[in-house]
């Protein structure tokens, strides 16, 4: 029963998800100040050390051992029964560690996503412990509802090719809470930072691009043409999403601009992400050129009213083109793309948008209340934010003892 084809793919892609995270810590670390670049590269790269030792110890079984429960239990502890040969509730044609792995690179990268909130203000220590529980008690559970076996919200129907409610929702909500909780950095109505290297951010949006076909095409779980699909698709969503936002600055703003194209770019391959087995092209120009609309009225126009400080917008990319790519799967998604799905909308079958919009207010609703606990808990205990002197002298200094650049200008 195994392929060896599908298993080279599966594997392949579960090496282009782990890029995405050393990737977004370029993304996310031209957005910040010289003075906390490191402390944004240590902090991703230790979520890929703490979350893989942690994904097959437990979380692998939370998310996805066979259950009729809130999480999918210990019977896979420690990778426990779970071996070479396929488990076919999953992937009929590839080793059942295959897949494992390739799921586990999904829960590295999530709460990495957080990250973008709370930069340049939050104690290394608290950042390891709120991650570690929100990974226990947020991701793992709301994984087993959408993808595991038993999983209510799969039962129910809704569809999520590769993470929209999993992964971008699911973190970009958490954002939301922990930058309205941990409050704004100082002095900046004063001194409002702009991007210490743009170069950064590029090469980071070219890896998260590159790591973002693992991200869908891999979710097919062979090498076929459901793969080909979300491949395709996936690539024209994310250039339809970069030309948008593009247009729109020059529209607004007289000028586009480079950092624009890149959150466009990144907002495209967001939306398209839960889509990607379910529609065509054309849906996907479409996901893609609306998401930047909507990504840049949350990111330019509604945060600046609201006044919270989402340092590097994870919840106005993440949460609002993973909501509109969720809801566009309910609208777009059509058996003639993958017989296993369904049909939405615009294909005659109303109650798949129903359904969609459930799993996007469930997501919401869970990971929001969750999130501002396991926050409290950790701030009660250790506290979560570092002090003012710190935050002025920056966190690399503070946290790690060590400068991202030796050189200053």
């Amino acid at each position: 029963m195994i392929n060896t084809g599908d298993t080279a793919w599966v594997l392949m892609s579960s090496a282009l998800v782990l890029l995405m995270t050393p990737g977004l810590a370029f993304f996310y670390g031209g957005m910040v100040r010289r003075k906390n670049m490191l402390s944004i590269l240590m902090q991703c790269f230790i979520i890929m050390c703490v979350l893989s030792v942690h994904w097959v110890l437990l979380g692998y079984s939370l998310s996805f051992a066979p259950s009729n429960g809130f999480w999918g239990g210990l019977r896979w502890l420690g990778l426990r029964g779970v071996g070479f040969e396929p488990y076919t509730d999953y992937a009929a044609t590839i080793p059942h560690q295959a897949f494992m792995i390739f799921q586990g690179m999904f829960a590295v990268i999530t709460p990495a996503l957080i990250i973008g909130a709370f930069a340049e203000r939050m104690k290394f220590s608290a950042f390891l412990i709120f991650t570690l529980l929100w990974a226990t008690f947020v991701y793992d559970p709301l994984c087993h509802w959408v993808w595991g076996s038993g999983g209510w919200l799969r039962t129910m129907g809704a569809l999520d090719f590769a993470g929209g409610t999993v992964v971008h929702i699911n973190a970009g909500i958490a954002a939301l809470v922990t930058a309205l909780v941990i409050g704004r950095r100082k002095n900046l109505d004063h001194n409002a930072p702009a991007p210490h290297n743009l170069p950064f951010i590029v090469l980071g949006t070219g890896l998260l691009w590159f790591g973002w076909f693992g991200f869908n095409a891999g979710s097919a779980l062979a090498a076929n043409g459901l793969a080909v699909n979300a491949f395709v698709v996936t690539n024209t969503a994310a250039a339809a999403a970069g030309l948008s936002w593009a247009l729109i600055e020059w529209f607004h703003n007289g000028k586009p601009t480079m950092f624009g194209v890149a959150s466009g770019a990144v907002a495209g391959l967001v939306a398209i992400t839960p889509a990607a087995g379910f529609v065509s092209v054309v849906p996907a120009v479409i996901i893609g050129l609306l998401v930047s609309v909507f990504c840049f009225i949350a990111v330019s126009i509604i945060k600046p009213k609201l006044g919270y400080d989402d340092s590097l917008d994870a919840f106005g990319v993440h949460c609002v083109g993973g909501i509109w790519g969720a809801l566009a799967t309910g609208l777009f998604a059509s058996k003639a793309v993958n017989a296993a799905g369904a049909d939405g909308l615009f294909f005659g079958n109303p109650k798949q948008f129903l359904i969609q919009l459930i799993a996007v207010l469930v997501t919401i609703g869970f990971t929001s209340v969750v999130t501002f606990i396991i926050y409290k808990v950790v701030d009660i205990f250790i506290g979560v934010r570092v002090n003012e002197k710190e935050e002025m002298m920056g966190l690399d200094l503070t946290q790690h003892h060590e400068r991202a650049y030796t050189v200053l200008e």
